[in-house]
């Protein structure tokens, strides 16, 4: 696993080969990068291991998906009433007494595409168990995906914020995106001003610079979205000066829905982001991999994560 903090990032040389090259260079390209995905999956036993987890995963997530479909209801007693220590472990009592500020921060979770809050069943519950007081996973519509919209979306991640704050007496929260959520989430931070709501934003497995994926499905408004180099994604580049949220960015190198993977990556100048980058870890069982789940809580106490603006540190994962 490498962990790059990023403060900035230069621009791609641009592309010299001729209209007529460009082709067959994408084609050669692709297929480079299918055989590095089969070998970075199958010719090691860590890779094997993750394609298992996943599968694993995918099933346990589906047996858990109608219950996710239940709206999860938000306790107004603010975030201080649930923080009475005389219940909680010496785990989330260490956590309330060093760093009440955290440990008060309600932290929303927003799931992606066709999918609902079950896919943070573990996260969820290891963020209450460090003392988080307020978790709380909302819902779209699973039409989102068909008959929705980003910005539409967006909107309405403004109006769950706005509530959950109301709700809990807080003036910021932190959000934690998985996939489309995540660029849901990142739309309301860099258009729609959500950045003077989001402390800190986690995306996990999130398509920052598109999927090719995304070509294959109905030629509705959201894949069109999600498409590299579509309109929505090319808004997202635009300067988002004096942006107050940081970020986290989480992707992977076997995650089957990115194509390329490296879209899962975050790279703007204005924006103040660490870059988690795994290599066995798919899609899905991003959201359960221990690795992940600890430097999520530990990025959202505040604590810092490895690595720095300058370069990459190795760390196991």
């Amino acid at each position: 696993m490498d962990v790059t903090g990023v403060m900035s990032s230069a621009p791609e040389p641009a592309d010299a080969l001729g209209p007529a090259e460009r082709p067959v260079t994408a084609v050669a390209g692709a297929l480079w990068r299918g055989l590095g995905y089969v070998a970075r999956t199958f010719g090691v036993p860590a890779g094997v291991r993750g394609l298992a987890v996943e599968v694993a995963y995918t099933a346990v997530h589906m047996s858990l998906y109608p219950w996710g479909l239940v709206d999860e209801v938000l306790r107004p007693a603010g975030t201080f009433a649930h923080h009475r220590t005389e219940a909680l472990s010496p785990a989330q009592r260490s956590l309330v007494v060093s760093d009440m500020e955290s440990s008060t921060t309600p932290v929303l979770l927003v799931h992606g595409i066709v999918d609902n809050r079950s896919i943070f069943a573990l996260l969820a519950r290891a963020l209450r168990r460090r003392g988080f007081g307020v978790v709380h996973a909302i819902n779209f519509s699973v039409l989102t995906a068909f008959t929705g919209d980003i910005r539409e979306a967006a909107r309405e991640l403004g109006h769950h914020v706005e509530r959950l704050c109301a709700g809990t007496g807080s003036d910021r929260v932190h959000v934690v995106g998985h996939s489309l959520g995540g660029l849901i989430a990142r739309y309301y931070v860099q258009r729609l001003g959500g950045d003077t709501r989001v402390d800190t934003l986690v995306t996990l497995g999130t398509p920052h610079e598109g999927s090719l994926i995304a070509h294959f499905l109905p030629p509705t408004p959201v894949p069109v979205q999600l498409q590299p180099g579509s309109d929505l994604l090319r808004e997202l580049e635009e300067p988002a000066p004096d942006c107050r949220t940081r970020f986290l960015a989480v992707w992977s190198r076997q995650d089957q829905l990115i194509i390329p993977q490296r879209a899962a990556r975050l790279t703007h100048p204005d924006l103040q982001v660490t870059e988690i980058e795994l290599e066995h870890v798919g899609h899905l069982s991003m959201t359960i991999d221990p690795e992940v789940v600890h430097l999520v809580t530990r990025l959202l106490s505040r604590r810092p994560v490895p690595g720095n603006r300058d370069r990459r540190a190795r760390i196991a994962g």
